[in-house]
C-alpha cells in the first residue's frame, strides 16, 4: 500500500524534454534565485538595512566564495550519488533563500546564509547539469541542453519581474524572498519524479569502500596529474582566462541596479527593467552562440564573446544615461552564458577522459574571479559609490583574458 501510495505520489518521469524543462527550473531557483534574485532586491536591501556599498560587495562576495566551496565539493561526489546530492542541496537552495524573510537578522547570519546558498548552487549546477546531460540521448543532448542551461535567464527574468511585482504592491525585499522560495517548492516534488530507479538500492554499507581523507587526496592527486598530463599549458591558460571572464562580468552581474538605481533617479524600477534585458538576452544567447560555434569553433566563439563583453563594460563608461545602461545589459546577458558554455566545452575537450575533474577546476577560476570582482568594484567605488572604475578594470581584466585565449589557442595548435 505504501509502495502505491508512493508511486502515485510521485510519478516517473523519463521524457527526455521533460527532464531538460524540470533542469530548466532547477537552473532558475538555484541560479536566477539563489545568486542573481541578491541583485535584483539590492538597492531594496541596501536602503531598508542602511547597507553600504561595501558591506554589500562583501555579501556578494561570500555568495561567491560559497559558489567555489561548492564547485569543489562537487567535484568529489561518486557518479551513483548525483541525484542525492543534487536533492540535498536544491533543499538547502530553496530554504536558503525563505530564510531571509526572519526579521532583524544580524549581519553575521546574512553572511552565514548567503555562504550556504553560494554553496548549494554551486553543487546544484554542476550536479544537476551533469545529471540532466547524461539523461539525454546523444541525438537529443545539443538541443535539450540549451534548454537545460536557458534556466539561468529564465531565473534572472523571473527575478526581475517578481521584484518588480512585490515592490509594486509596496512589498520589500524579505517577501520578495519569501515568495521565490515558495514558488520553488514544486521542483522538488519533479526532482522525486526524475529519480533514477537505482537510486533506492544502493546499499551504502556495501558499497565500494570508504576512502580516508588522505586516500582520497592521492586520489585526486593522481587523477589531476593525469588529466593535465601533456597539457598543462593550455589548461593553465584557459583557466587564467576563465578567472577574469568571472572577474569581468560579476560587476555588472552584482551592481548593474544600483547603478540604475543612481543614474536613473527618474525612472522608479529602470533597475529591474534592465536586470530584465539581462535575463532576456540571456535565454537567447546559447541556442545562437551554440549554432556559432558549430560554424566557426568554440574558440573563436569565446574570442568575439570576449571582445564583446569588454566592449559592453565600456558603454556605461562612454554614455552616462539609459543607453550605456541597457546597452551593457543586453551584452551582459548575450554573452556570460555563452562564454561559460564554450569555455566548459574546450577544457572537457583538452581531455574527455577527465572532463569532469576539468569541468571542476574550470568551475573553480570562475569562481574565484566573481568572488575577487564585487571587493575590488566596492574598493574602488569609494564612500560616493561610483562604479566607472570598477567597470574600467572589469573591462581591462577581460581583454587580458583575451590575451590569454589568444596564446592558447596558439598553444592548441601546437598540441594538435
Amino acid at each position: 500500500m505504501m509502495t502505491a501510495f508512493k508511486s502515485r505520489a510521485f510519478p516517473t518521469i523519463t521524457n527526455e524534454t521533460a527532464i531538460a524543462f524540470i533542469g530548466l527550473y532547477c537552473m532558475a531557483v538555484v541560479m536566477g534565485y539563489g545568486r542573481f534574485l541578491f541583485t535584483a532586491t539590492l538597492p531594496d536591501i541596501m536602503v531598508q538595512l542602511s547597507l553600504s556599498t561595501t558591506i554589500a560587495g562583501w555579501l556578494a562576495s561570500i555568495n561567491y566564495i560559497g559558489y567555489f566551496i561548492g564547485a569543489l565539493i562537487a567535484m568529489f561526489v561518486p557518479q551513483r550519488s548525483t541525484w542525492q546530492a543534487m536533492m540535498l542541496w536544491t533543499v538547502v537552495s530553496v530554504v536558503t533563500t525563505m530564510l531571509l524573510v526572519v526579521p532583524d537578522m544580524s549581519l553575521s547570519l546574512w553572511y552565514i546564509i548567503r555562504l550556504l546558498a553560494g554553496i548549494a548552487s554551486g553543487i546544484a549546477m554542476i550536479l544537476s547539469s551533469s545529471f540532466v546531460i547524461q539523461s539525454l540521448t546523444l541525438a537529443r543532448r545539443s538541443v535539450l541542453s540549451a534548454v537545460h542551461y536557458a534556466g539561468i535567464g529564465v531565473g534572472i527574468s523571473a527575478s526581475a519581474i517578481l521584484t518588480w511585482w512585490l515592490l509594486v504592491l509596496g512589498y520589500h525585499f524579505d517577501v520578495i524572498w519569501l515568495v521565490a522560495g515558495l514558488s520553488s517548492l514544486p521542483l522538488l516534488w519533479l526532482l522525486c519524479a526524475i529519480r533514477p530507479k537505482n537510486s533506492d538500492s544502493i546499499d551504502l554499507n556495501h558499497a565500494s569502500p570508504r576512502l580516508s581523507l588522505y586516500q582520497t587526496y592521492l586520489s585526486f592527486k593522481h587523477a589531476l596529474y593525469e588529466a593535465i598530463a601533456g597539457h598543462h599549458k593550455a589548461i593553465a591558460l584557459l583557466s587564467a582566462s576563465y578567472v577574469l571572464a568571472g572577474f569581468g562580468y560579476i560587476t555588472s552581474a552584482t551592481f548593474l541596479p544600483v547603478m540604475a538605481a543612481q543614474r536613473l533617479t527618474t525612472q522608479t524600477y529602470a533597475g529591474l527593467l534592465i536586470w530584465l534585458v539581462v535575463g532576456i538576452f540571456a535565454m537567447l544567447s546559447n541556442p545562437l552562440w551554440g549554432a556559432l560555434a558549430k560554424r566557426v569553433g568554440e574558440i573563436k566563439t569565446l574570442i568575439g564573446l570576449t571582445i564583446l563583453q569588454a566592449f559592453g563594460m565600456c558603454l556605461p563608461l562612454w554614455f552616462d544615461g539609459a543607453v550605456g545602461l541597457y546597452g551593457n545589459a543586453a551584452i551582459l546577458g548575450l554573452t556570460f552564458v555563452g562564454m561559460v558554455s564554450m569555455t566548459l566545452t574546450l577544457i572537457k575537450n583538452i581531455n574527455p577522459a577527465y572532463s569532469n575533474l576539468l569541468i571542476g577546476l574550470a568551475t573553480l577560476a570562475y569562481a574565484l574571479g566573481q568572488f575577487l570582482g564585487p571587493l575590488v568594484t566596492v574598493g574602488l567605488a569609494g564612500q560616493n559609490g561610483n562604479f566607472n572604475a570598477g567597470l574600467l578594470v572589469a573591462a581591462i581584466g577581460l581583454f587580458i583574458g583575451l590575451i590569454l585565449l589568444l596564446l592558447f589557442r596558439r598553444q592548441t595548435n601546437r598540441e594538435s
